[in-house]
């Protein structure tokens, strides 16, 4: 990671090494690659059947005689032309799956084995003004997952090898697609120590044996992979970041992140974030996905070096990259709420054989000590209230605290107040519920006009209805804080009396 450090924030791409942090991992669609890489061809049968032309099989199978890369790269380099424009046609004239599967597994193979071999399929869809990946792109709506994944992998190489890079709406198809294929309602349905994949509950056979579920949970896991690995290709292209952040993309990684996906999914979500963190304009305006939480989480329970080192990384550039300073002091203080110091602790009293981790304790401990020391009582209730992680720290309870900052939840037009108002919207969680509303009721209690604001975002209603909740402790909550709502009431007649 250390290569990727002291990159130009100006230039358009991430250091090619990158490419070495983030191999494709060794699954299923790999060794279905190796079994059509063996397969052969009829394609005297295609010609004979006249499904392809003469130039197409005369090309194909003189490319399909070159066993070994210096073969292949004889055959490039006099005729690479004529290879493109043969494996464009066989595409789009073939429907048969083994073949297309061939035809994809060669295209991968050949720009792999030497990236400059994009600028064939540039030159040759330009003579017919033609994106290089537009045929490829046709391939993503097909029903078999290798061809798919084939076809994703062929696209994310034309795309941040070439000299072209995409158009507007080339790209927004493709970033949108890979979207679809994260978010996906049926990635979603993971529980702890059950499959990733549950099939469409419609077509789910109660009969179905464990081992086959967990077959197709292997499959899914597979193809969502191979998808990650295209998406941190791409997100090396200053652009492409920019237009994946524009279209909600964290919000489709962050909630893989939260499906408690296995350590190799998580490495590689938490991979596309930290590419993002490298725009420092994308860096402030990470501030409203509020990822510390989710990220402090993994990492304290990482059994993965890499994991840890991802992590680390990402949490660097949140304070190094961001243009505000407001920005670097939000991320700094989440990170001292969920507890990263503690980690940090653990952290340094153990042995890696990556310099980069060692490196990303030291700065991250020193830099988050230093903020400890500037911590107000109030900057760490804005932290948690932003963190939507509510609990009973002791700022909750202390008079002190109250006395003195009930009016700053005024602050930014009410918007920790708002915050609140949400969570007790929203929240499923009786601990986020009853810190929340006692919040309120000490509000309503120090701040004199606090009924007013209260009624003005619908909060007393939002109190009046957590009286019937089925948590005791909520429950005590809310009827604390409509009593405190009423003596208010009580008092503010009072003053009216007395002064008339």
């Amino acid at each position: 990671m250390s290569q990727v450090r002291n990159m130009s924030l100006g230039s358009d791409e991430i250091d090619e090494n990158l490419i070495a942090l983030a191999p494709v991992p060794t699954n299923k669609l790999q060794a279905q690659a190796i079994e059509v890489r063996a397969h052969r061809v009829n394609w005297q049968s295609y010609l004979q059947g006249q499904m392809i032309q003469a130039q197409d099989f005369e090309v194909i199978r003189e490319f399909d005689l070159a066993k070994t890369p210096e073969a292949r790269k004889e055959i490039l380099d006099r005729r690479g032309d004529e290879c493109a424009r043969t494996f464009i046609s066989l595409m789009t004239r073939i429907s048969k799956e083994q073949t297309v599967r061939y035809v994809l597994t060669a295209v991968d193979d050949l720009l792999t084995e030497d990236r400059q071999r994009t600028q064939l399929f540039c030159d040759s869809n330009n003579k017919k003004r033609l994106s290089p990946w537009v045929g490829f792109m046709n391939m993503l709506n097909r029903t078999d997952r290798f061809i798919v994944h084939q076809a994703s992998r062929i696209i994310s190489k034309l795309a941040c090898w070439s000299k072209e890079r995409m158009s507007s709406h080339d790209l927004t198809y493709y970033l949108n697609w890979i979207k679809t294929q994260l978010s996906n309602e049926n990635l979603m349905k993971y529980e702890p120590n059950e499959v990733l994949y549950k099939p469409d509950e419609k077509l789910l056979n109660v009969n179905m044996p464990r081992e086959t579920m967990a077959l197709m949970a292997s499959e899914v896991t597979d193809f969502v992979q191979s998808i990650l690995s295209c998406l941190q290709m791409m997100l090396r292209v200053k652009e492409y970041r920019e237009a994946f952040f524009n279209m909600d993309g964290m919000t489709s990684l962050q909630s893989l992140l939260y499906t408690k996906c296995g350590f190799q999914l998580q490495y590689q979500t938490i991979f596309c974030i930290w590419l993002i963190t490298f725009s420092p304009e994308l860096c402030d305006r990470m501030v409203q996905y509020n990822s510390v939480p989710v990220l402090a989480d993994i990492l304290a329970e990482a059994a993965k070096e890499k994991v840890t080192r991802i992590i680390l990384g990402t949490f660097r550039n949140l304070i190094d990259k961001p243009v505000e300073n407001d920005t670097v002091k939000v991320f700094s203080q989440a990170m001292i709420h969920f507890k990263v110091l503690k980690q940090l602790e653990i952290l340094e009293g153990k042995q890696f054989a990556d310099e980069d981790i060692t490196n990303d304790v030291e700065f991250l401990t020193e830099h988050l000590s230093n903020c400890l020391q500037d911590l107000s009582s109030f900057d760490e209730y804005v932290s948690e209230v932003k963190s939507r992680r509510l609990e009973w720290s002791p700022v909750h309870k202390s008079e002190k605290f109250w006395r003195e900052n009930a009016a700053r939840l005024n602050e930014k037009n009410y918007e920790l107040l708002k915050i609140l108002t949400s969570l007790m919207e929203t929240s499923q969680d009786p601990d986020i519920l009853a810190v929340a509303t006692h919040d309120i009721g000490e509000y309503v209690r120090h701040y004199p006009r606090g009924k007013k604001v209260i009624d003005q975002l619908g909060l007393k209603q939002l109190v009046m209805q957590l009286l019937a909740h089925e948590n005791a402790q909520v429950k005590y909550c809310a009827l604390i804080a409509v009593q405190k709502l009423m003596v208010h009431n009580w008092e503010y007649l009072g003053k009216q009396l007395t002064s008339g």
